[in-house]
C-alpha cells in the first residue's frame, strides 16, 4: 500500500481548507470592520482566486504523487472512470476528510474568535447572500460540480494536457466559486465544507453542520453525473473515430 499517495491527499487537502476557507474568513472580516470598505464583489473574488491557487499550488507539488484529488467528488469521477482502484477511493476519502478537519482546525487556532464569527468559511445556503432555497442550493452545487468535474475529466484524459492541467483546473474553480460564493459559498468539495462545519459545531454554531447534507450530496451527484456524460461522450467520439 502506498501511502504516500494518502499522505499528499491530506496535506493537499488541509492546505486547501486552511488557505481557501482562510481568505474567506480574512475577506469577510475586512468587509465586516469599520474602518474598511471593502465591496463584496471584491471580497468573492479575492475568495475565489484564493481556492482556485491553492488548487494550482498543490496540483504542481502533490500532484505527482496523488493525482492532486483533494476532494471526495473528484475520487468518486476518478473511481467511476476507473482511473483509481476501490481500495484508494476509500483511502483518499479518508485522507481528505482528515485534511479538512485539520485545515479547519489550524484555522481556528490561527484565526481564533474572528474565525468563529465569520463561520471559518463554512457552507450554508440559510446564510445565502441572495436568500437561496435549499432545493437552489442542491441545483447548484451539482451544475457548479459538474462543470468542475467535467473540466478535470477532459484536462487529464491527455499526457500532453499534463503540464497545463493544474493551472486550467484551478482556473475552472476559481470560475465556479465566482459564480456560486453569493449562492452558497461554493463547495463542490464534501471534505471542504465537512471539515469547517464539524470544527465550528465544536464553538456552539451547529447552523452550517445541519445543512452539511446538501454539500456532501450534490457534489457527489455532480461528479457522478459528470462522470456518467463524460465516457458517454467518448465512446461517441470512438464510435466516430
Amino acid at each position: 500500500m502506498n501511502f504516500k499517495k494518502y499522505i499528499a491527499e491530506f496535506i493537499g487537502t488541509c492546505v486547501l481548507v486552511l488557505f481557501g476557507c482562510g481568505a474567506a474568513v480574512t475577506a469577510n472580516a475586512l468587509l465586516g470592520s469599520g474602518g474598511a470598505a471593502v465591496p463584496l464583489a471584491f471580497s468573492t473574488l479575492l475568495i475565489a482566486f484564493a481556492f482556485g491557487l491553492v488548487i494550482v499550488a498543490m496540483a504542481y507539488s502533490v500532484g505527482n504523487v496523488s493525482g492532486c484529488h483533494i476532494n471526495p467528488a473528484v475520487s468518486l469521477a476518478m473511481l467511476i472512470t476507473r482511473k483509481i482502484s476501490v481500495r484508494d477511493f476509500i483511502c483518499y476519502i479518508i485522507a481528505q476528510i482528515l485534511g479538512g478537519l485539520a485545515g479547519a482546525a489550524l484555522l481556528l487556532g490561527i484565526a481564533g474568535k474572528t474565525g468563529i464569527e465569520q463561520g471559518l468559511g463554512t457552507n450554508s445556503y440559510s446564510g445565502s447572500a441572495i436568500g437561496i432555497s435549499m432545493w437552489g442550493a442542491l441545483a447548484a452545487e451539482i451544475i457548479l460540480t459538474f462543470v468542475f468535474v467535467y473540466v478535470i475529466l477532459g484536462v487529464t484524459s491527455k499526457k500532453e494536457f499534463g503540464a497545463n492541467a493544474g493551472l486550467v483546473i484551478g482556473l475552472t474553480l476559481t470560475l465556479v466559486h465566482i459564480f456560486g460564493i453569493p449562492l452558497t459559498g461554493t463547495s463542490v468539495n464534501p471534505a471542504r465544507s465537512l471539515g469547517p462545519a464539524v470544527i465550528l459545531a465544536f464553538t456552539g454554531n451547529t447552523t452550517p453542520l445541519s445543512e452539511i447534507w446538501v454539500f456532501i450530496v450534490a457534489p457527489l451527484i455532480g461528479a457522478a453525473i459528470a462522470s456518467a456524460v463524460y465516457i458517454a461522450v467518448n465512446k461517441e467520439e470512438k464510435t466516430e473515430g
